[in-house]
């Protein structure tokens, strides 16, 4: 996830409480101003005495010579380097990302910013937003949740769907209302995962909870921001989740309870042109895959043939990180 940091050193508290009503992830401030951060609401500091160290771990540096981007490339690979250009220059950006160095781009505005996280397709780690213009604020908290990860979904032909008996299902709550052809990906491996559609569909037995997502076996991996995986029984409280829609575009969401009960459950297998994924899932009609059309279909509705979305990756997970190992699940 791209780093949200807003500038707070001429310090202004109004510049600070906006910076956490548009979730920034962190307010940079002069020495001695955490304590007045931290009344007005949770969010971490970058200072000297902050919750994480200018000059030790984050470092500024100004870029007017090439002997400047020299040293911020050296000082990137071991640090976070806050880097400013006099004349917005996105040549020395261009240069620090593709020699891999850690550079959160300091900018003044939203449009800098969008420019700033595309560079090279890869983009900065992160923006520092130095303004004065609340408006500002809003507006570039607004463009880094759009500015989440885009995940390439495939389709995939059932091959298989069984009643396997009782288990215990995760049922994710968050406090996102979800719409029509959202969900979370989820699978019995890391490396192929469904989109199961959140409860946002009316039913007529049992009302539309557009926050939830029934997601499966408490032994299925879902996918979790920073590109990482967790088992659905490890969700709890306060994690972060990540939302997909039909076309692979994401969002966070963070999870309200993660409701685990015994259910009756059903194994659903499927096959892209190269890789098997399953899953298992409850056996109900509210719990529902995505068709390539971006429309919900109810697991009771499937059948053999029938084409849905789905998430691959080739490389294993260790702890939810991606691995590059050979790793068979069955």
């Amino acid at each position: 996830m791209k780093k949200f940091w807003v500038d707070a050193r001429k310090w202004d508290k109004k510049i600070v409480t906006t910076a956490l009503e548009s979730s920034a992830d962190a307010v940079v401030v002069e020495k001695g101003f955490t304590p007045k951060v931290k009344e007005l609401g949770l969010i971490k500091t970058i200072a000297e005495d902050g919750d994480m160290k200018l000059k030790k771990d984050i470092v500024d540096i100004e870029i007017n010579s090439k002997q400047d981007e020299i040293n911020a490339a050296k000082i990137g690979k071991t640090k976070t380097v806050i880097l400013k250009t006099n004349d917005w220059s996105i040549i020395p950006i261009e240069n620090l990302i593709a020699q891999d160095a850690e550079i959160v781009a300091n900018v003044k505005n939203a449009k800098e910013a969008k420019t700033a996280l595309e560079i090279l397709e890869v983009g900065a780690s992160g923006i520092l937003l130095s303004t004065t213009d609340l408006n500002e604020i809003k507006k570039t908290g607004r463009l880094l949740k759009e500015q989440q990860e885009k995940l390439t979904l495939v389709k995939a032909k059932i091959t298989k769907i069984e009643a396997v008996g009782s288990g215990d299902r995760a049922c994710v709550d968050t406090c996102t209302n979800m719409v029509q052809g959202q969900g979370m990906l989820v699978g019995n491996s890391s490396s192929g995962m469904f989109l199961v559609h959140s409860e946002s569909v009316d039913n007529p037995y049992v009302a539309a909870r557009p926050f939830r997502v029934n997601a499966g076996g408490v032994h299925a991996y879902v996918k979790v921001t920073g590109n990482k995986t967790k088992y659905l029984s490890e969700i709890k409280s306060g994690d972060k989740v990540l939302v997909v829609d039909s076309k692979g575009n994401t969002t966070e969401a963070i999870v309200g309870r993660n409701k685990i009960e015994k259910r009756p459950m059903m194994l659903v297998e499927a096959r892209t042109e190269d890789k098997e994924i399953s899953l298992i899932l409850q056996n109900a009609e509210t719990i529902r895959l995505v068709k390539p059309n971006g429309k919900p279909i109810s697991v009771v509705n499937i059948k053999t043939g029938d084409e849905v979305l789905v998430y691959t990756e080739s490389a294993g997970r260790h702890f939810g990180m991606k691995i590059d190992e050979t790793i068979n699940e069955k």
